[in-house]
């Protein structure tokens, strides 16, 4: 080998290490574990501080009170998960359908209203839908 050839080798591995970098200034802090996913209960009314509810449950809680002929304060917010759906379906699959297959980040919002539990489930871009027959 030349020693021009040698001199080039050492200039191409002393460049490739110093691209490397230094290690990571926070390396050595402990890390902190990620949130943990809980379940929430949400109040569709406007909350003593005057933040709205999430839009999603108040568009499920004003469609149950319309099917049913009720007020809306008459309709209870039982809870509302987070959950991730197997299927486009979002947990609420027909028979004869054909749904995207993949995961579908969304939530289970389950009212109660004259004495009777309802379940929506929204997902994706969709809104909260009523699922009298939930698969999920």
């Amino acid at each position: 080998m030349t020693m021009s050839r040698r001199l080039a080798l050492l200039l191409a591995s002393s460049t490739l290490l110093a691209s490397c970098g230094a290690p990571d200034e926070g390396a050595d802090r402990p890390t902190t574990d990620p949130p943990i996913a809980e379940e929430t209960t949400v109040d569709p009314t406007p909350s003593p501080s005057g933040a709205p509810a999430p839009r999603d449950v108040v568009r499920a809680v004003d469609d149950l009170a319309a099917s049913l002929g009720v007020d809306a304060g008459e309709v209870e917010v039982v809870s509302v998960e987070e959950v991730t759906w197997r299927d486009g379906s979002r947990g609420c699959a027909e028979p004869g359908m054909a749904y995207t297959q993949a995961l579908v980040d969304g939530s289970r919002i389950t009212l109660r209203a004259a004495g009777r539990t309802y379940e929506y489930h929204s997902g994706g871009s969709r809104p909260p839908a009523r699922c009298d027959e939930p698969t999920q």
